[in-house]
């Protein structure tokens, strides 16, 4: 799976990940992270999610990186219509960066971002970035998202099923893989397990009989209690 899977996926606009309004696990778990309201909140693969004017309007400064250009104009544009947020759009090396009243947007390749390119973070929300890569990029992905982030708290949010009936993304992410790629840096807490199969039609047309998503809230392990 490379960049050009995920730039085809949204030149077709095929992107079933996509929700209309604020991920309903978001709303309900946030607040276990216990942050400040001026709190940086990181997303990685935001897409053009509504999950960032979601945390923008609870007082958070946001910080999305994702490799479409596309999405982020449609979410920098989502800013403007929703929040009255005007976001300026200028080129960084290979990237393109939007910034405006406490909302940054980075277009391009997530690996290719460094701490110094974000800015301090306080915590992280990953709600669709693990899940969509494949297990061969996902221990890479981790160990990047602690760099860039300084070991910043999180609300995970992943997914269960039987891998072999249907192919990814979204990929299953278990709680052993997790336990893994984050253990040594955070205590995990699960929040939330919710078998989702029932209004999950398109998994159930793919061969699944249970889709069982989780939530998770990662917190530092040399500060968790």
């Amino acid at each position: 799976m490379d960049a050009q899977f995920w730039h085809d996926k949204w030149a077709r606009m095929e992107i079933g990940f996509h929700l209309a309004d604020a991920n309903p696990w978001l709303v309900k778990h946030w607040s276990r992270l216990a942050l400040a309201n001026e709190a940086r909140v990181l997303v990685p693969l935001c897409g053009k999610s509504f999950d960032l004017l979601w945390l923008r309007r609870q007082g958070h400064a946001v910080v999305g990186i994702e490799l479409s250009e596309l999405a982020l104009d449609e979410l920098a544009a989502l800013f403007h219509e929703q929040l009255g947020i005007t976001l300026k759009k200028f080129a960084v090396g290979d990237a393109w960066r939007y910034e405006g009243d406490g909302v940054t947007l980075i277009a391009g390749d997530f690996f290719q971002v460094m701490a110094t390119d974000i800015g301090p973070i306080d915590a992280v929300y990953d709600r669709a970035a693990l899940v969509a890569l494949p297990s061969s990029m996902r221990a890479d992905y981790c160990q990047h998202l602690l760099t860039i982030s300084g070991c910043a708290p999180q609300l995970l949010i992943s997914f269960d099923y039987q891998q072999a009936l249907m192919a990814g993304p979204p990929f299953a992410v278990l709680h052993d893989e997790l336990i893994a790629h984050y253990g040594a840096h955070y205590v995990l807490q699960l929040l939330e397990q919710r078998d989702l199969i029932e209004q999950e039609e398109k998994f159930r047309e793919r061969g699944l009989s249970s889709f069982v998503q989780t939530a998770y809230a990662l917190a530092p392990a040399l500060t968790a209690k």
